[in-house]
Parts: C-alpha cells; sequence; structure tokens
C-alpha cells in the first residue's frame, strides 16, 4: 500500500504509452486511466483486477449512446492489451471482456421512446464476449448465430462452460471445488460446465 501513491500518478508515462491508450488516459476515473492503471496494477503483482464502464444499459437512445460508449471503452481496451503484451505480461493475465447478457438484434419500442431515439432490450440467448492472454489461443472466433444473431447456431458456450475455462487458465480444476450442503453438489460452474479446448493455447 504504501507504493500507491506512486502507482495511481501516470503523468510519467512515456507520451507513446499515454498516446496508446487515448486522450484521457491521465484524467483519473475515466476508463483510460483506468486501463492504464490496470496495466501498472498488473506489472505490481496485482493478481486480481475488475475495470467496470456502466452506461451499456441502453433500452432507448442507442445510436447516440453507443457511439459514446464505444468511443470510450474501443482504444483504452485495445491499448491495455497491446501493452500487457510489448511488457511480456499477456503470457500470464487473462484479460476479460464481457457482460452479463447482450442486446436484442432488433429495436425495442418503449413507451416514451422518441423516433430514431429507439434502444436495445436484454437478449440472453447469443451475445460475445472475448478473451486475450493467459493460455487464450489468439486469433479466433468460436460460435455463430443465426443471419438475424438472435439464436446461437453453432458452437454455444455456456456461461458454465466459460467459468470453467477460467479456471483452467487460472490453474483451477473447477470439478475438485465441488462440495456438498444440504444433500446438493454445488461449485462454481454449477455441476455443470466443460473447459473449452478450442479456446486454449
Amino acid at each position: 500500500q504504501m507504493s500507491v501513491p506512486e502507482l495511481i500518478d501516470v503523468k510519467n508515462e512515456p507520451q507513446s504509452i499515454l498516446d496508446m491508450y487515448g486522450p484521457q488516459a491521465t484524467q483519473v476515473g475515466k476508463y483510460a486511466y483506468n486501463c492504464l492503471l490496470a496495466r501498472r496494477l498488473a506489472e505490481k503483482g496485482v493478481r486480481f483486477i475488475q475495470l467496470m464502464h456502466a452506461g451499456w444499459d441502453q433500452h432507448n437512445n442507442l445510436p447516440t449512446q453507443l457511439s459514446v460508449q464505444t468511443k470510450d471503452t474501443d482504444q483504452p481496451a485495445a491499448g491495455l492489451v497491446r501493452d500487457l503484451k510489448q511488457r511480456g505480461l499477456l503470457e500470464d493475465t487473462l484479460v476479460i471482456w464481457g457482460g452479463e447478457f447482450g442486446r436484442t438484434p432488433m429495436n425495442e419500442v418503449r413507451r416514451g421512446n422518441t423516433p430514431g431515439k429507439e434502444g436495445r432490450d436484454h437478449h440472453p440467448f447469443a451475445f460475445s464476449m472475448w478473451l486475450a492472454g493467459g493460455g487464450i489461443k489468439p486469433g479466433q472466433v468460436i460460435g455463430e448465430t443465426d443471419e438475424l444473431g438472435y439464436h446461437v447456431t453453432r458452437d454455444p458456450i455456456h456461461v458454465h462452460d466459460l467459468q470453467a475455462t477460467i479456471l483452467h487458465c487460472l490453474g483451477i480444476d473447477h470439478e475438485k471445488l465441488t462440495f456438498r450442503h444440504q444433500g446438493r453438489d454445488f461449485r462454481l460452474t454449477d455441476v455443470g460446465g466443460n473447459v473449452v479446448k478450442k479456446l486454449l493455447a
């Protein structure tokens, strides 16, 4: 904890690194700053780092809001992965990008929405996440949806499969975390889940 004041002061980073994360890299509280801080924490040996970017629940005004969100996150997230890789940290660092569900492929029209400012509803049936580093094979896409993006049509990955794979990358056998409580088996993968071997390097 004694290193925290120095750790959170990113102004001594070379300009080339700040440029990699984007124009908000030195603004405390911005997503770009947090991505740069995540790399600095990883360098210090912090074992778990969570970044959160709110505001994706766009039931209305999606055309404007999606542009704002991606402008905030795309360059810093790519910068984080690139920076970890160039420092030799990516092979031991698993980066996971995702949310708890996707959005419907069609407009959601709610009462009070202005035409042209519609949004999209929650959609748990088909959505994407990306993983990098930490034992994940790069440069591949697994899974496919129908032409609307509504249902998975090939290579579905259940959330328990994702959890089992993440645990595997962390060196944990998810099946060994099973415990019995009140006559029922429990584990983080809900007594299900398989490691997705195709994802692994």
